[in-house]
């Protein structure tokens, strides 16, 4: 089932998630679901929050833009940020409106720590586009928007564009 994706800047973007503390036949079928709502977005992650859910769980596909997919579930995330700091280009959120995008300073390699849905333990090395989607998911975790990572001036401008789109809307 496809869900709806919550949209900055709705404030439960900015809450921390909680820890997935069993996987449950519900966890599962939110996990199914979740990697059904990215693809068909179209996106490369998407962390629970964005669906309304305040847990530690993410979906992620390295692959997506290519043929060949890669779907995982990732369950309480733990980062450690290892390498040099890379540009993300034009970094994008589907929860952000206006398929805004921006320049994001990210690390080129990270160590995953987590649990799969099947209660294994994670322990890897992830590197490039996955080592950016990983940061990128995990902030939402943590109620962190890839916009927080622009400039103050960028920022405000952003935020003017929404606050005229909602008055807009609240009129008609």
């Amino acid at each position: 089932m496809i869900l709806e994706i919550v949209s900055y800047p709705d404030p439960r973007l900015k809450l921390k998630c909680e820890p997935v503390q069993e996987v449950t036949p519900e966890i599962r079928q939110l996990a199914a679901d979740m990697l059904e709502t990215m693809y068909a977005a179209p996106g490369v992650g998407l962390a629970a929050p964005q669906v309304g859910r305040n847990i530690r769980m993410l979906v992620m596909d390295d692959g997506a833009q290519e043929e060949e997919r890669r779907p995982r579930v990732i369950i309480n995330p733990r980062l450690t940020l290892e390498g040099e700091k890379v540009t993300s280009k034009q970094e994008g959120c589907l929860s952000v409106p206006f398929n805004y995008r921006a320049d994001v300073t990210r690390y080129e390699r990270v160590r995953l720590q987590a649990q799969d849905l099947d209660g294994n333990e994670i322990d890897e090395e992830l590197t490039d586009f996955a080592a950016i989607i990983v940061q990128h998911e995990c902030d939402h975790l943590d109620g962190v928007l890839f916009i927080d990572h622009i400039s103050r001036l960028r920022r405000s401008m952003y935020d003017s564009k929404v606050k005229k789109c909602l008055k807009r809307k609240a009129a008609e």
